[in-house]
């Protein structure tokens, strides 16, 4: 609003300097490109890291297979790293079992996995996902979580973009400035030696 107001105002003024009106154009086309070109820019990451996010998800879902483990006894020994994937803050809710579960091929594997404190004592039933050879693995990404990194990325990317037009603005406008300087400089250094001198130029 300021850089069409500021457009106006210089329009017909006979005060308006060359770089005046500059100066309202760069901020005029800075004000649309921070409206349209940074939300554009976002949308832009977010759709394509959403799809990318949810082919990674699918392949995941059709690679792996949740099945349903039975906890033997505790483990004496730290789990394979394949299922120790956990956070450390999360590790101290965890607890590494001997369980049994049943492989896609539907044979009877076991093995030393994590599962929640709560469901470790021998007898205990839970969730496990497996892939296609039986091996324990991670669970798959939920769709929401694809969603939540996608929005992300877009925000990101939309205010990278805004904090580009702006830079490349203030870079603009702090040369115009020092051109006007220097402008003013040379004007008051040809008129500068008549100053205090009555009648000079006349």
């Amino acid at each position: 609003m300021r850089a069409v107001t500021g457009l106006w105002r210089w329009r017909h003024n006979p005060l308006r300097r060359p770089t005046d009106l500059v100066e309202a154009w760069v901020a005029l086309v800075a004000a649309v490109l921070l409206c349209v070109a940074a939300p554009l820019a976002g949308w832009t990451a977010g759709s394509a890291a959403q799809q990318s996010l949810h082919r990674a998800v699918r392949a995941q879902q059709q690679g792996r297979v949740a099945t349903t483990a039975h906890v033997l006894r505790a483990a004496a020994t730290p789990p394979s790293a394949a299922v120790a994937g956990e956070r450390a803050a999360e590790r101290r809710f965890r607890r590494a079992v001997v369980a049994r579960w049943t492989a896609p091929d539907g044979t009877s594997r076991t093995g030393t996995v994590t599962t929640a404190r709560g469901s470790s004592s021998p007898g205990d039933a839970f969730a496990l996902w497996t892939d296609r050879d039986g091996r324990p693995v991670a669970a798959p990404p939920a769709p929401g979580t694809a969603r939540a990194h996608s929005f992300v990325v877009g925000l990101t990317a939309a205010l990278l973009a805004g904090l580009g037009v702006e830079t490349v603005r203030r870079l603009v406008m702090r040369r115009l400035r020092l051109r006007r300087y220097a402008r003013l400089d040379r004007a008051w250094a040809s008129v500068g030696p008549d100053w205090g001198r009555t009648g000079t130029g006349s």
